[in-house]
């Protein structure tokens, strides 16, 4: 058995997220974490909102509520949704928590005695319309790099590089929209992260299994132009984490909060604090897989994030903990995603563009949405949700090969043999042959998913549901049944172990289905399959069963077209 740290980018708590959002962090992290829990091993899988900095104080605002409030709210409409699609977490923290705060301000405290931070007077854009200094997010404009227009202070989503306020082109405030902008001064802590390069660097260089993606991006920051730069871990806003050194005042940074994206990494640890409180227990139980001077030493750290995350994670989360000096445990693996676009367009939350968690939910089951969208996780090039493909691939895929396949072998018995698992016949060639074709395709399904390759994953098992079509298609047990009843039963023995062993091996992509199936097989043995000879003879002969309801209904082209017209690019 080994243990699996297993952390999904946290979302943002400024409403509800998009499918492009969900496929980017936290749906493939679930997948693995499942299919880890699935081999016998020992997983703490962590998330949390998000809810410091500009997206919280703007969404509060234009909600007409007390961010804090706000906040609460919204963590709680998110953690539901997450449950809505079996998000199965350990943990569903918020960066506001207490462990947070605490964390964050022990964090800065260690880089301050380390020499790490340094107080800069820098000139910082001020909207006098709004009576306030406007970092990083509250300012939008156009990107002097890619010319995107609505290019945020901080990065631009559309190019992911990385800005100051007073890079962009025609800036307004995200506030008000007013240009009735000044620079003024004001003062502010770097993390100096230049001083760390040739360490993120070396860092960066061991890691020579991270996805392609991944590494480009990092060295990309740490190599382009100057290289890595000082990055500023403060700002001029009222809701976040009061600046400290640890227990001790900051003298001159009075009124100042830490940036959001020094904090928010922090989070991730201070989730599995909050982890052990809400489950009474001490300070150990969550240190042993975060600090490797209390056994984290043997974990295996994978995290999940879209690609404009990846400066953040490979370099000033990196800074943080090395510069802390303390034995915090670095990530082993980051897979990165790119973006997931939206019939023709992209999904933007801050734009209400495309489909959204909720609304997904209210079409149809978690289970269609986390076939498609894990099926085509975009991992080596960006792809595209159309509601063309999202048909097909539901109709052919789950419809046609699973949900068939369950539903033919099931009616089948019930009508010859009745609910048992029928007895009499032998194993013959064409069965010998199935299992060693689905030994194999098990050890490709179990080789990308450990490898954490996404979409081969998902098509190996569709791959090992289409080998039982084939089987029975070729062994024909409806027409053995009238010359030989006995081996139509052998066939339809080994069909039924092969629904068991689908729900067994499917349940990380599509639980709820998984689940059906065990429940119509009436069986709670959930092992995964290590000799399948065993395995497809585990529903002995007279073991009762009962013909689940539809598994997976197809899609038809009358909701389609309702859906194309309804979700046309704006949530309203």
């Amino acid at each position: 058995m080994t243990r699996h740290l297993i952390t999904s980018a946290i979302p943002y708590i400024n409403g509800i997220k998009h499918l492009g959002n969900l496929v980017g962090s936290q749906l493939p992290a679930d997948l693995y974490a499942r299919y880890q829990r699935a081999r016998g091993n020992e997983v703490m899988f962590l998330c949390a909102t998000d809810e410091h900095g500009t997206p919280a104080e703007l969404a509060a605002a234009k909600a007409g509520k007390p961010v804090a409030e706000y906040c609460e709210e919204m963590h709680a409409v998110q953690a539901e949704i997450a449950r809505g699609f079996r998000l199965s977490f350990d943990h569903f923290g918020r960066s506001s928590s207490p462990q947070n705060h605490r964390l964050t301000q022990h964090f800065a405290g260690r880089l301050a005695d380390a020499g790490l931070i340094r107080e800069v007077s820098e000139k910082q854009v001020y909207s006098n319309a709004d009576g306030r200094f406007l970092p990083d997010r509250y300012i939008e404009g156009t990107c002097p790099n890619c010319a995107y227009d609505k290019a945020r202070g901080d990065q631009c989503e559309n190019c992911t590089k990385q800005l100051d306020p007073t890079d962009l082109i025609e800036p307004r405030s995200a506030i008000s929209g007013s240009t009735d902008l000044e620079v003024r001064e004001t003062k502010h802590l770097y993390l100096k992260q230049s001083g760390m390069r040739d360490e993120l660097n070396a860092w960066i260089d061991s890691k020579t299994d991270w996805p392609i993606l991944t590494t480009s991006i990092a060295r990309k920051w740490l190599n382009d132009g100057d290289g890595l730069q000082d990055r500023g871990i403060t700002r001029d806003l009222d809701w976040g984490i009061p600046v400290k050194k640890g227990d001790e005042d900051w003298p001159g940074m009075e009124g100042k909060v830490f940036y959001v994206w020094f904090d928010a990494p922090i989070e991730y640890i201070a989730c599995a604090g909050e982890w052990a409180e809400a489950h009474g227990l001490d300070d150990a139980a969550w240190q042993r897989w975060w600090r490797t001077d209390m056994g984290a030493d043997d974990v295996r750290y994978t995290q999940f994030m879209g690609k404009d995350n990846v400066p953040f994670h490979t370099l000033s989360f990196p800074a943080t903990i090395l510069g802390s000096g303390e034995p915090w445990k670095l990530v082993d693996y980051i897979k990165s995603f790119n973006y997931l676009n939206y019939d023709g367009g992209q999904f933007s939350t801050s734009q209400g563009r495309g489909v959204f968690m909720d609304q997904a939910l209210a079409i149809l089951p978690a289970d269609y949405w986390r076939w498609w969208l894990l099926s085509h996780a975009p991992e080596s090039s960006d792809a595209e949700f159309t509601w063309e493909n999202f048909q097909a691939s539901v109709n052919k895929d789950l419809a046609d090969v699973l949900g068939n396949f369950v539903s033919r072998v099931t009616k089948f018995c019930r009508s010859k043999f009745g609910e048992a698992v029928p007895e009499g016949g032998t194993w013959g060639a064409r069965e010998e042959a199935l299992i060693g074709h689905l030994t194999e395709q098990l050890k490709a399904y179990e080789g990308h998913m450990e490898a954490i390759e996404v979409r081969k994953a998902a098509a190996s098992l569709r791959a090992i549901w289409v080998a039982g079509n084939e089987y029975l298609q070729d062994a024909a047990p409806w027409s053995t049944f009238k010359t030989d009843p006995d081996q139509a039963a052998a066939q339809i023995r080994l069909a039924l172990n092969l629904i068991r062993f689908y729900a067994v091996i499917s349940r990380p992509f599509i639980p709820d289905a998984a689940a059906q199936l065990l429940q119509a097989m009436q069986t709670g043995d959930d092992r995964w399959p290590n000799d399948l000879t065993e395995t497809l003879g585990l529903l002995a002969p007279g073991h009762a069963f009962t013909v689940p309801d539809v598994t997976f209904r197809k899609i038809t082209d009358e909701e389609r077209e309702a859906w194309q017209v309804e979700f046309s690019g704006t949530r309203g």
